[in-house]
């Protein structure tokens, strides 16, 4: 049976320079079906904009395969509920669902707690016909990305599948960056070999999610190890964005803030590869589709001057050629 692998396009990232703005909904489906790479959008869309976004879509041949939000475990879980229906409504597969390191009441959100929310929500999906997947991200509950194997097991112990979207960009800036890793406690791990970043070593966390068939959505947005802060974006106290995205193709000059070399975006490469190896032999067929996400937020590409919807084509046409080279092996 011939695997079937889909391109998307997180729609935040359907626009050239941060300063250019966010185009009008039905002119953002315009450029996609254009740019002829995609093969659908990627996006919860704000109560007031569903219609447009139905009728964009239809208008297009654009399905709205996935969307996302991001959740307070403690006041949050009826949004989820909304934001699954919405899903259902315009015909999503799957919703990324981004928890929050902190529940309601302040405290840390314990991996006793993401586990029950992720039957909870489950149970939701499978009502509606979405998968729910949580994202490995920073700020979020799984920025220690030693728990998501204990999370994920745990769930598996239930009986229920467990659903992740692989955001690597958030493994992979973190890689040489002793900072980075200070953040979510992971670096004493790294130094002492027991959590390997590198996609390269067969024992990367990466491709331990991978192996065990966790994957079923996945946002692709380049970095690399110790990826540069954010130059374009200073927030209040002067400290630059954390610096969680890198151009895919070259930039113009003067387009970005840090010399630009082709080489460095291997190891970032390299998870893709091992995610498309395991799609091409994974006998769940559980993968379906990669959203892009080169986004204009803070600690991404705020204030860039090169154009977003760019880089999105540039990587989509890569990823392309990538899934036709797997397939060939």
């Amino acid at each position: 049976m011939t695997k079937e692998l889909l391109f998307g396009i997180q729609t935040n990232g359907i626009r050239h320079t941060e300063a250019d703005g966010l185009p009008a909904i039905d002119d953002r489906f315009r450029m996609v079906k254009a740019a002829g790479v995609h093969d659908y959008v990627d996006k919860t869309p704000a109560t007031h904009e569903i219609d447009d976004f139905a009728a964009a879509s239809q208008k297009y041949n654009l399905p709205i395969l996935a969307g996302g939000w991001y959740y307070t475990l403690g006041s949050d879980e009826e949004l989820f509920k909304e934001n699954i229906k919405l899903a259902k409504q315009l015909g999503s597969l799957v919703h990324n669902t981004q928890i929050r390191a902190n529940h309601s009441d302040g405290t840390p959100v314990s991996n006793t707690e993401v586990v029950q929310a992720y039957l909870d929500f489950q149970e939701i999906g499978d009502k509606y016909g979405v998968s729910p997947c949580f994202e490995v991200h920073v700020n979020m509950w799984s920025e220690d990305f030693r728990r998501v194997e204990k999370v994920g097991l745990a769930v598996e112990s239930y009986g229920v599948e467990f659903n992740i979207t692989l955001d690597h960009s958030h493994v992979i800036f973190k890689i040489n960056n002793p900072l980075e890793q200070e953040i979510g406690g992971i670096r004493q791990d790294v130094e002492n070999g027991s959590l390997i970043l590198d996609p390269f070593n067969p024992k990367n966390i990466s491709k331990q999610w991978i192996d065990a068939s966790w994957v079923k959505h996945c946002h692709a947005r380049a970095v690399i190890p110790n990826n540069p802060k954010n130059l374009d974006a200073i927030d209040e106290n002067k400290n630059p964005g954390r610096g969680i995205q890198f151009p895919f193709k070259e930039p113009a000059e003067g387009t970005y803030h840090t010399e630009w070399r082709e080489e460095s975006l291997e190891p970032w490469k390299e998870t893709i590869r091992a995610l498309m190896r395991h799609h091409l032999t994974d006998d769940t067929n559980k993968l379906g589709q990669i959203s892009t996400e080169f986004i204009p937020a803070f600690d991404y590409g705020q204030g860039c001057k090169y154009s977003l919807f760019e880089q999105s084509i540039a990587c989509v046409k890569w990823m392309r050629s990538a899934w036709k080279n797997v397939q060939k092996i």
